[in-house]
């Protein structure tokens, strides 16, 4: 039977599909994207090819990571960034702000499973460098940092890298997620996510309880295997995490993607979810979203996703590769 569900606090439903539901092995993919490393513009050497670099991490003499502007920019320091309204119905402003780059290894092949956690952590510090000095800037409201990995995730390069877009408003989903945790706070006294993660860490959607990290794959998950991981402490942002934390996260990160890999080449965001430290109303976490279904009419007509993949199915997909 299938199954309409609710968003554990956003007003946000999906339908399980379970009676269209396929097994895991059925969204296998063996074709491999094209590839040409001799074009690669983020490769070493080709370091005239991009925009001159914000930063840059150095071993031995030569960079590893670079943070660079991006070439097709959503937001730039240019027109006016306050938010105004005129005629009633039409509010804009120019799209303000800082869009980025991260390269995240000068090793063409290799991709984010497959670094040390070494590598993962000088990425993050990497993050947390960005977000502090755009935090900085009056204009910059939210810093968003995601990935898109494969064509059907929006990549257009291989190399890997992910992105940090930083802009002068706070997205409606944030600022939604921060009301709703307000209003469980000041009824209920705990975080929403904190109690979520307590129920989720038991429930048949787990898929690992570690020292200092949970992932899960939700309740009402949008996606064929969407997967969330959370911190077991209450921390607003990623800034906020220990390096035996930043260790954890790595792992969890990187043993998540690896078992979707199994499944061969699977398009696939991630978003980080992090906002100002010391915002009490939110908790930091990273979204896996693969991207192995299409929203078609009735998504687009009512915001209402079906998924076919029961998050239950998918869980055990991921305790078991």
């Amino acid at each position: 039977m299938n199954e309409l569900r609710k968003d554990y606090i956003l007003d946000r439903w999906v339908i399980i599909a379970a009676n269209r539901g396929k097994r895991p092995d059925h969204f296998k993919n063996d074709i491999e994207e094209e590839d040409n490393p001799d074009k690669c513009f983020l490769c070493p050497s080709k370091e005239n090819l991009t925009p001159s670099e914000i930063e840059r991490v150095e071993e031995n003499g030569h960079w590893v990571i670079r943070d660079i502007p991006n070439k097709y920019v959503a937001a730039e320091r240019v027109g006016d960034p306050k938010i105004r309204t005129d005629n009633t119905f039409f509010t804009y402003a120019s799209a303000y702000g800082s869009h980025e780059v991260v390269v995240e290894t000068d090793i063409h092949s290799q991709q984010m499973q497959d670094f040390t956690v070494d590598h993962m952590k000088k990425l993050f510090h990497t993050y947390i460098d960005r977000i502090k000095a755009l935090y900085k800037e009056d204009n910059i409201k939210y810093v968003s940092i995601f990935k898109n990995y494969g064509h059907d995730a929006g990549a257009s390069v291989k190399h890997s890298h992910s992105q940090i877009i930083g802009y002068n408003l706070v997205p409606t989903t944030i600022k939604n997620i921060v009301e709703k945790s307000a209003i469980h706070i000041a009824g209920k006294g705990t975080c929403p996510y904190c109690d979520i993660i307590d129920i989720e860490k038991k429930s048949y959607r787990a898929v690992e309880d570690s020292k200092s990290f949970v992932s899960f794959t939700p309740y009402a998950s949008r996606f064929p295997f969407e997967v969330w991981i959370f911190p077991k402490r209450h921390v607003s942002s990623i800034e906020e995490l220990d390096d035996d934390e930043l260790s954890g996260l790595a792992a969890h990160l990187q043993k998540r993607i690896r078992s979707l890999m199994s499944l061969g080449h699977i398009s696939y965001n991630f978003e980080m979810f992090s906002y100002r430290p010391g915002m009490g109303d939110f908790h930091f976490h990273i979204v896996i979203t693969p991207r192995l279904a299409k929203w078609a009419g009735f998504e687009l007509a009512t915001a209402t996703i079906i998924n076919v993949m029961p998050p239950e199915t998918a869980a055990e997909f991921y305790r078991n590769n």
